[in-house]
């Protein structure tokens, strides 16, 4: 093996070593880590000051580590992704991750949601942990180096604060994670720099995403007057967002314990309990999020997808239809809601968003609105608002090392390759999985075994 090089990038113009891993996320580091094990010298590039950034944000709320249901269940999260995703967890699935922790000394514990946790559910010990580990093992860190390609001779380049530094690498493992969050390194920048070598790229898009919601006053579907512009070559922009006096009132806050359900034009449902919460001009939140595959599908092909909200689950049609009904003497509406079925606030407020006066006056209509309101959204968030990101690297212009067939021995690993997974820590499980794999696919590469 070639010893790591005395030089930094910011006094050497050209940097030597057996392996390059350009990202800094789980990923990356995780490919450092199984590399640098088996006695590998390892450089890791990252643009950003410091690496994990976007690791340490997802643990701001409680780092969610894996999940701890089942493997042929977990395995299905990653939908028409499983055959290749399902062969990386496999080897380092929940358990695994859990015991890889473990060896870090971060202790784990199983939450009422089946998601597994650091038991003081914070991603910095954890982070500070590995990366003192990784050092020790002689990994090499190189920050503010930000990628900029291959030059003519396939060194890669990067900028540094000392002008362009060039790397010669045995192998190279890409891991620069998807399009979201760009502030914090993850930008997409990689796409047209793999797209010129020839690896096929599937578009990103985003995932666990936000939506914009449809004006409920605003048609749907196709109008005269978008019909006339279509014909000038216009596309009609939809009116989007809540009314103003709703968003006045509940901008921020969570419609809790209800149930959302949607079937898409192919026949794909989907149906669950949870919370979501209200933003400026729609909805976001873990409901949300665990929908939003079909959602967007639905969006691309047909410019909407309506989906159903049930705003008390715990209650049968008949009985709401029976307690909206029941005389309420003096008493407003509202105060007959609230007393009858525990009804106000936002869950109210979104029925008259919806009913108007004379809907939420109609009984039969109020009943079905309490328990299947329609909420169309026109739109996602944009690309670095979501959680994660669809699109990427195609598995199959990889082998089964995730080594790009187009470049011989560049490997990608992480949120970059073309998969999704609802947030629960499938996300953050298949990162590592895919770490593992392209470490151990860089060491069948440079003939060292895994």
């Amino acid at each position: 093996m070639n010893a790591p090089s005395d030089l930094t990038p910011d006094v050497a113009s050209h940097v030597r070593c057996d392996v390059a891993i350009v990202g800094g996320g789980p990923a990356g580091l995780m490919a450092a880590e199984v590399l640098a094990q088996a006695g590998v010298a390892v450089h890791l590039f990252d643009a950003m000051p410091s690496v994990g950034r976007k690791f340490l944000l997802a643990g701001k709320g409680g780092l969610n580590l894996t999940h701890s249901e089942p493997h042929e269940p977990f395995a299905s999260r990653y939908a028409g992704r499983q055959p290749q995703i399902e062969p990386l967890i496999r080897a380092f699935g929940g358990p695994e991750v859990r015991a890889w922790a473990q060896g870090l000394g971060v202790e784990t514990f199983v939450g009422t949601s089946g998601r597994v946790f650091p038991a003081d559910m914070k991603a910095a010990p954890l982070l500070r942990a590995w990366l003192q580990r990784l050092r020790a093992q002689g990994v090499q860190f190189h920050m503010r180096h930000r990628w900029l390609g291959w030059a003519d001779g396939g060194a890669l380049r990067f900028a540094a604060s000392a002008g362009e530094v060039q790397v010669t690498a045995r192998a190279v493992v890409l891991a620069l994670g998807g399009g979201s969050w760009a502030r914090l390194g993850s930008d997409g920048a990689w796409v047209p720099l793999l797209a010129q070598r020839g690896v096929a790229v599937a578009p990103l898009r985003p995932s666990n995403c936000g939506f914009d919601v449809l004006r409920a006053d605003a048609p749907v579907g196709e109008t005269r007057r978008a019909f006339f512009q279509e014909l000038i070559g216009r596309t009609p922009t939809p009116a989007v967002g809540w009314s103003p006096h709703f968003a006045e009132r509940f901008v921020g806050q969570p419609f809790k314990t209800v149930a959302l359900s949607f079937t898409d034009s192919q026949g794909r449902s989907f149906n669950r309990r949870g919370e979501f919460v209200v933003t400026a001009t729609g909805v976001e939140g873990s409901l949300v999020y665990a929908a939003s595959q079909l959602l967007r599908d639905e969006i691309e092909a047909h410019g909407h997808a309506t989906f159903h909200l049930d705003l008390l689950p715990d209650h049968s049609p008949e009985r709401v239809l029976v307690e909206v009904r029941h005389p309420r003497g003096s008493r407003s509406l509202s105060s007959h809601l609230k007393s009858r079925l525990g009804l106000d606030g936002i869950k109210a407020g979104v029925l008259y968003e919806h009913l108007g006066k004379d809907g939420m006056n109609d009984p039969v209509a109020l009943a079905h609105a309490i328990k299947a309101l329609p909420i169309t959204v026109v739109a996602t968030r944009p690309l670095d608002e979501a959680i994660s990101t669809a699109g990427g690297v195609a598995f199959e212009a990889l082998d089964e090392h995730l080594m790009a067939t187009a470049a011989p021995g560049v490997f990608c690993a992480g949120e970059m390759l073309d998969w999704e997974a609802p947030t629960g820590g499938y996300l953050l499980t298949a990162s590592l999985a895919s770490g593992v794999q392209a470490g151990r696919g860089v060491l069948a590469f440079l003939g060292s075994g895994a």
